[in-house]
């Protein structure tokens, strides 16, 4: 049985992506979080999503995670709210790409849902490396 643990967040204007190479944010997520990297769905503070194909979430207020979709999530990147959803039943814990899908409820067409394909923590000097709109 999937639980849904919808959070709210902030509005995200304008999120595009510098063309610029050598960011923290063209590196792929291909690194899987290990059993410390694992959070609660419900402790997403924020996101940005700079593509709609890339989602950055904030956990606790000081982890930051990027989460790469396996299709084009349409108009995750100007959505002021999405959904995280943990696969891993009522706990809500995510470990890995396969516990985690984005809700989008931005497009007419209702609520889009976006699996997640590869799931990262960023080191520090990554998250000082993002452009200032893909930081959540």
């Amino acid at each position: 049985m999937k639980t849904a643990t919808a959070i709210a967040f902030a509005a995200v204007a304008s999120l595009t992506m510098s063309a610029a190479g050598g960011h923290a944010q063209d590196k792929p997520a291909d690194k899987p979080a290990s059993k410390n990297e694992c959070f609660w769905s419900r402790n997403v503070t924020s996101f940005a999503a700079p593509d709609d194909h890339t989602v950055y979430i904030k956990v606790n207020l000081r982890d930051v995670y990027r989460l790469d979709l396996m299709v084009s999530c349409p108009d995750v990147d100007w959505d002021q709210r999405v959904a995280l959803v943990s696969n891993r039943g009522a706990g809500g814990s995510i470990c890995g790409p396969l516990d985690a899908e984005i809700v989008s409820h931005a497009t007419g067409l209702g609520p889009q849902r976006c699996p997640v394909k590869a799931l990262r923590k960023l080191t520090p000097e990554e998250v000082a490396a993002l452009p200032k709109k893909a930081k959540p």
